[in-house]
């Protein structure tokens, strides 16, 4: 299993601190606030982890973003009735505190040659999964594990004819054509020029390869990265999902007291 470090893990039986009260939180979502399912689809939220964002909305004054792979719709479709500021298609798209979608509005004219192509493939091997981002296309093993050496070929294949302007991004059991000019690293960086992230100590929670650039931009303004499960190293780690939202419950019932 490959493991990215960002910094020296702590000691996995070291309590993870809480931030303190000036803190922002930037939440990757599968893997990390969700547990894996078979397919994208099949996740579920739960109104106890609804209930806990709130919390932790009202914690932070508004600052807690959700930063992730998924589309901001998708995003929308499963917190439902939800709308944090969030970064979608791995920081390709961005809604901001007041609302506003950042989205870059012209789409390479080569990518749909690549969508045909891999959605031919996936069609052709029963079990893949191809997800269509519109601006990122990924294909999904997940339930065929042993099809991924030729997934991996294929996308390689595709991918060649689209570089510099796009990227291969690894996932859990996921294989992802995404542009290169956005990452979780930029969208963070832009939530942090905004309020009400802005002046905030940025804790950022991952469970992936996909989330290590998030893990280095936070550490860039002296905040926390947690890597969660043993996919990623970080300055800090929880076990899995339901470890993160023990740490959050804790978060959100320090701030409603003495700090």
């Amino acid at each position: 299993m490959a493991v990215i470090a960002d910094t020296p893990q702590q000691d996995p039986r070291a309590r993870v601190p809480l931030p303190a009260n000036d803190a922002c939180l930037f939440l990757d979502v599968d893997g990390t606030l969700l547990d894996f399912a078979v397919t994208p689809d099949a996740v579920c939220v739960d109104e106890a982890l609804i209930e806990l964002l709130r919390g932790a909305t009202r914690a932070t004054r508004g600052a807690v973003a959700l930063v992730s792979g998924r589309s901001i719709a998708q995003i929308d479709c499963l917190f439902a009735p939800l709308r944090l500021p969030a970064a979608g298609v791995h920081g390709y798209e961005r809604r901001d505190a007041g609302g506003t979608i950042h989205r870059q509005s012209v789409l390479d004219e080569r990518l749909p040659a690549a969508r045909r192509a891999l959605a031919e493939f996936a069609r052709s091997h029963d079990g893949l999964l191809l997800e269509d981002k519109e601006s990122a296309l990924a294909l999904h093993y997940r339930r065929v594990p042993h099809l991924e050496e030729r997934a991996r070929v294929m996308v390689a294949q595709l991918l060649t004819s689209l570089l510099p302007e796009y990227e291969l991004l690894e996932g859990d059991a996921v294989l992802e054509i995404k542009p290169a000019s956005h990452s979780k690293a930029t969208a963070i960086e832009a939530f942090l020029r905004e309020s009400p992230f802005q002046g905030r100590v940025p804790v950022f929670l991952g469970d992936d390869l996909t989330d290590y650039d998030g893990f280095v931009a936070v550490r860039r303004h002296r905040g926390m990265a947690i890597a969660v499960g043993d996919r990623v190293s970080a300055q800090w780690r929880l076990a899995d999902p339901a470890a993160v939202r023990e740490w959050l419950r804790s978060f959100v019932r320090e701030s409603e007291g003495p700090r």
